[in-house]
């Protein structure tokens, strides 16, 4: 026993279990996100429940949201009459009924005794609207232009409006935008004091371009609200519903399995192809996904260099020094302090002092407005470059330690200076340790929520931070984040129990983002660990 204990195969044996563990906690982890995340999308069947409580009979259409079990003695104590309840304990219903500008409210609570029946509502429909999420009826009748017509009309009536909607989003993101900038750069030359007859004439044709626009997009709204739906919700009530608002509907009882697929991959793709709507608890996540992959990359940029810079200075030209030992110590500090202390830095530093300057020398024209001067996504990635630059130097400068002397000695005695030893020899052959803190970087940096809530990150971005307006790239915007997604909806909605799913999407989508990321650096520095393997040897 005592040479079993010697030979440290017990402590093989433990530090993989511990590690198959850890996998395993991790694997589950990831599958109960991503199963509470993607399930979101799937279209549930819609009941139709008739409930009897206290003598008062009613009907609740909606989707069976979550069930759990609740003792009687707890419902007893809450004041909730359970007379002629069978068993302890007993179900307790959630139903998603939604028709929240009708009922006031997402969700209704039912318990299993009360429920008479519960059966698939036959021809219900689940309307995905713009506002007020999503509503549960029965369409009975398709006006359009003030006319009846049948409802096998809905499909391409839906379609039209989707049309009209686009083009209507297209005007507003496209030639708004570009008219307004012609607007701010006639107010910058009217400060230079340029010829104001000149002036003046370009004002007014920019006046008539927007009222031009400004009526085709009023003709436009009025033809969307022409078209309307009536619908009968659980009630009984009918509710007229613009077409303008409906952006799907669809009969989840009557899909089949190849229709919920599609179904299923359709609303994923709009949920990463869209922009988020109310208070981001309902569309999609494009936005922080584009500002999340940009901000990382731009980061990147950043610190690859710098932190490369450094480690060839500490490894390659730096003595060992008293000087040296400091810096060595203050890179391995940088590692531990916390990632706020960074966003208070990025905030104090470059946008308060770097990004004040610059606009005091390119930008004075349109003061007390700033321009760099406010939190964006360049000052984030800066921040972030900070964060993560104690990582890259580590890395690489482990990387320049393992290539032996010999190669370079031989570079040296081949005629090269120690800085084309560098350039042509020696990184290339360390690329595979610098791609190796790139990926520690990246994935680091990419979950990161606290210091970005100061230096650029906002709830809700009005553009993207690249567009088709000059300069096309615009480091000053403010943008979106995963990260800060989840925190936001899931702790600052307004309703938290309907946006709770898009958490779990989100962290998954979060998730997959970083992993899409890393396997990309890791498969560059394959390659690279490919290609200088027989240098090494």
């Amino acid at each position: 026993m005592n040479r079993w204990l010697k030979s440290g195969a017990p402590w093989i044996w433990l530090t993989a279990g511990a590690v198959s563990l850890s996998l395993i906690v991790v694997l589950g982890l990831l599958l109960l996100i991503g199963w509470k995340g993607l399930g979101y999308f799937w279209p549930a069947p819609v009941y139709q429940f008739e409930i009897e409580q206290n003598g008062h009979q009613s009907t609740v259409i909606g989707e069976v949201y979550e069930r759990k079990t609740v003792p009687v003695k707890q419902l007893t104590e809450a004041g909730i009459n359970t007379t002629g309840f069978d068993g302890d304990p007993v179900f307790r219903f959630v139903i998603k009924t939604g028709n929240r500008d009708v009922l006031g409210s997402d969700f209704v609570t039912i318990l299993g005794p009360h429920i008479v029946s519960q059966e698939p509502a036959a021809g219900v429909a689940v309307i995905e609207r713009l506002k007020n999420g999503r509503f549960y009826g029965f369409p009975i009748r398709l006006i359009e232009d003030g006319v009846e017509i049948p409802l096998e009309e809905l499909e391409h009536s839906l379609e039209k409006a989707n049309s009209v909607r686009d083009l209507i989003s297209q005007i507003e993101q496209s030639d708004l935008v570009e008219l307004n900038q012609q607007f701010e750069q006639l107010n910058a030359k009217a400060l230079q004091h340029e010829a104001p007859s000149q002036l003046i004439g370009e004002r007014q044709l920019l006046e008539q371009r927007f009222v031009h626009i400004e009526q085709q997009l009023l003709t436009l709204h009025q033809q969307l609200s022409r078209d309307r739906l009536i619908v009968r919700e659980m009630t009984g009530q009918e509710i007229t519903l613009p077409l303008e608002q409906i952006l799907d509907l669809w009969y989840p009882n009557d899909f089949t399995t190849a229709g919920k697929l599609g179904h299923w991959l359709s609303q994923l793709g709009h949920f990463v192809s869209d922009d988020p709507r109310e208070a981001n608890t309902e569309g999609g996540v494009f936005p922080a996904i584009f500002g999340t992959v940009f901000m990382v990359l731009l980061m990147s940029v950043i610190v690859t260099p710098l932190g490369v810079m450094a480690a060839v200075y500490l490894h390659e030209y730096a003595g060992k020094s008293i000087f040296t030992k400091l810096i060595r110590v203050a890179v391995i500090n940088l590692a531990g302090v916390p990632s706020i202390v960074y966003g208070v830095f990025g905030l104090g530093f470059f946008v308060y002092i770097v990004g004040a300057q610059i606009d005091d020398l390119f930008f004075a024209d349109q003061l007390p407005a700033p321009t760099f001067g406010t939190p964006g996504i360049l000052w984030s990635a800066l921040t972030l470059a900070i964060l993560t630059l104690p990582v890259v130097i580590v890395s690489t400068e482990e990387g320049l330690a393992r290539i032996p002397t010999s190669i370079r000695h031989g570079s040296l005695a081949l005629g090269a200076t120690q800085a084309e030893t560098l350039w042509r020899t020696v990184l290339p052959m360390a690329s595979p340790a610098i791609m190796t803190g790139l990926i520690l970087a990246v994935a680091r940096a990419a979950g990161e929520v606290a210091p970005l809530m100061l230096v650029g990150v906002v709830k809700m971005a009005p553009s993207l931070p690249i567009d088709g307006q000059f300069p096309y790239l615009h480091l000053d915007r403010k943008f979106m984040h995963l990260g800060y997604h989840i925190y936001d909806v899931g702790f600052q909605s307004p309703n938290v129990e309907a946006a709770r799913p898009l958490v779990y999407a989100t962290s998954f989508l979060l998730v997959t983002v970083i992993v899409g990321l890393n396997l990309t650096a890791i498969g560059i520095r394959n390659h690279l660990r490919e290609k200088f393997r027989s240098l090494e040897q």
